[in-house]
């Protein structure tokens, strides 16, 4: 293949990536693959928490953020290497830290629901977590996405 034919490829390649981003196919794209990211980091979260609260005795609002945080760190490396198509940022220690200050944000949406579903509507752990996940889930999603996500 010669040069310039690459350079065409890659260039038509590039372009046919802005179109889908403008007419909004990234986006179904990007929602299910970071669906499927998410589900790995909250297994991750939720087997901690568990283990923590219920196996180590420990208050589920201290086991709640460890678990969270390295439920987190499975988001960051599955984001950024295959749920995101393009990011914004080339300094990845700066992308990171914004990354964890957003998920910092998901992680306060999630203890409130946390204590909420708990102390206020009675649920259980799990229930009471199911629903943390959810709506940190779309906090996470829809902030990352503004901010490190798009090109």
């Amino acid at each position: 293949m010669s040069h310039l034919t690459y350079e065409q490829e890659a260039s038509s390649r590039q372009s046919q990536i802005i179109a889908e981003d403008i007419g909004g196919l990234a986006i179904p794209h990007e929602l299910s693959r970071y669906l499927v990211v998410s589900a790995g980091a909250l297994a991750v979260d939720v087997g901690l928490l568990y283990a923590l609260s219920v196996g180590l005795g420990a208050h589920y609002l201290v086991a709640n953020p460890i678990a969270f945080t390295l439920g987190a760190l499975v988001a960051y490396f599955g984001s950024v290497h295959w749920a995101f198509r393009s990011r914004r940022m080339s300094n990845t220690g700066l992308e990171m830290a914004i990354f964890v200050a957003i998920g910092v944000g998901g992680l306060a949406v999630n203890e409130t629901m946390m204590w909420l579903g708990i102390e206020f509507a009675a649920l259980s752990l799990v229930f009471a977590k199911a629903a943390a996940a959810v709506t940190s889930f779309a906090f996470n999603f829809i902030v990352r996405k503004l901010v490190l996500f798009s090109a």
